[in-house]
């Protein structure tokens, strides 16, 4: 399959390379994009891709489904998928991922980190956001931050703060600031 996308991979060294730098920064986030019905592309070689999604635990992962573009090699192959398809594919390895980034968001529970405030919450009024240096702008999750426990306390936006994580919810972490 790769070899028809012109593009030099190898699961296994990506795994090793993958943990070697989760061992030497345990706080690393990674994100990768993946292109699902690509032509010729088989159920097995598209359930490899889903078991790669699994074990690499990718942070942050994008997946789009094939699509026609003027003047590409891949056009001219055999095997075009029909569009259906590819969209199922597409959605499978998104929910593959979305569990992937559900379950890692979780192991955060309980962890401080520094959080970026893009709006402040305001005392007995949930609300505030922010983002973690994991979080992009606009596309990523963000940290939803509650009043702050010290009364005294205010934030800004744009100022850092440090955050305990008390919840994650779906894409975003939900924290206090301490």
């Amino acid at each position: 399959m790769l070899k028809r996308m012109k593009r030099p991979a190898s699961g296994e060294r990506n795994l090793e390379r993958l943990a070697r730098w989760r061992e030497l920064c345990p706080q690393i986030v990674v994100r990768s994009t993946f292109i699902a019905g690509f032509p010729g592309e088989t159920e097995a070689e598209f359930e490899t891709l889903l078991d790669f999604m699994r074990e690499a635990q990718i942070d942050r992962a994008g997946c789009f489904a094939y699509s026609p573009v003027d003047g590409a090699a891949a056009n001219a192959l055999a095997g075009q998928l029909p569009q259906a398809e590819r969209e199922a594919r597409r959605a499978r390895f998104m929910a593959v991922a979305e569990a992937v980034s559900a379950a890692k968001l979780q192991r955060r529970i309980g962890a401080s980190m520094q959080v970026l405030v893009d709006s402040a919450p305001s005392l007995g009024r949930k609300g505030g956001r922010g983002r973690s240096y994991a979080d992009a702008p606009e596309i990523d999750g963000s940290v939803r931050l509650l009043p702050p426990e010290k009364a005294s306390r205010t934030l800004k936006a744009g100022e850092f703060t440090r955050v305990r994580i008390v919840a994650a919810e779906g894409h975003d972490l939900v924290g206090t600031p301490i």
